[in-house]
């Protein structure tokens, strides 16, 4: 018996190490298709790099009164300036494939009814991401310059340096679009249980505080105007994830009952 009992425990931990094995291997293939999705979306942004960083990047640089002024201190500045381009680029382009790579490592710890949510997560946290690049680049990027230029006194001579615009572009514009991301991951706790609208509501004059904070740290520039352009919508952001979580555990509470009869 001790024999069996011995041979039937090793069993068992052989089907752990095995499905461990197998854990690796699923996570090894999602990072693999990631970034297969971010090489060809690097590709496809690489194809179209010139109007991107002329039309797309430095657009709003130019649109300021005065225009600023962009210069290259490095031999290889607009090479690496370039690559960057194509690398971040092609990260954002294949950012539905990525959550939904990610997600679909989640979904064997989801249950049967939570995974079915899976394609619409990814859509509308796309979605999400991508308009909130969109408004920092749209709205919070062109008021932010513009401060920049005329801000100061004349006898200095206002000449950025390419490398320092480009951060500057993208660390607002990932940012935003990170916290966009508000309604999604609203959803996603309520669904598991962690956020209840009943919570969200009791403290929304503590998150206003909040997000007064992270409007104050994100804005670049430190005029009330940008600080108001991010703040806003973050407290909008904020209402719809009550309305989100209500929704969600409205459903889940449905959906319980259905089982209990």
């Amino acid at each position: 018996m001790k024999s069996h009992k011995k041979i039937k425990d090793n069993h068992i931990e052989d089907e752990k190490e095995m499905s461990f094995l197998e854990h690796l291997e699923e996570l090894r293939w999602r990072i693999i298709k990631a970034v297969i999705g971010i090489v060809i979306g690097g590709i496809l942004v690489a194809i179209f790099i010139d109007p991107i960083i002329n039309d797309v990047i430095f657009l709003p640089a130019k649109n300021t009164d005065p225009p600023m002024t962009i210069i290259n201190l490095k031999p290889f500045g607009q090479f690496t300036l370039y690559m960057e381009v194509i690398l971040i680029g092609g990260i954002v382009v294949s950012i539905p494939n990525i959550l939904f790579q990610i997600w679909k490592f989640i979904a064997p710890a989801l249950k049967p009814g939570e995974s079915k949510y899976i394609t619409a997560i990814v859509f509308f946290s796309s979605f999400c991401f991508l308009a909130g690049i969109a408004f920092a680049y749209f709205i919070m990027l062109p008021t932010a310059l513009n401060f920049f230029v005329d801000f100061g006194t004349e006898f200095i001579d206002n000449k950025i340096a390419a490398n320092e615009y480009m951060r500057f572009v993208i660390s607002l514009c990932i940012a935003a679009g990170i916290v966009f991301e508000l309604p999604m991951v609203s959803f996603f706790l309520s669904k598991i249980g962690i956020l209840k609208p009943s919570f969200m509501r009791k403290y929304r004059k503590h998150a206003i505080v909040i997000i007064l904070i992270l409007a104050g740290i994100l804005t670049p520039s430190p005029d009330i105007t940008s600080q108001l352009l991010l703040g806003v919508p973050l407290f909008l952001l904020y209402e719809i994830s009550i309305f989100i979580c209500k929704y969600s555990q409205k459903k889940k509470d449905i959906s319980s009952e259905i089982k209990a009869a």
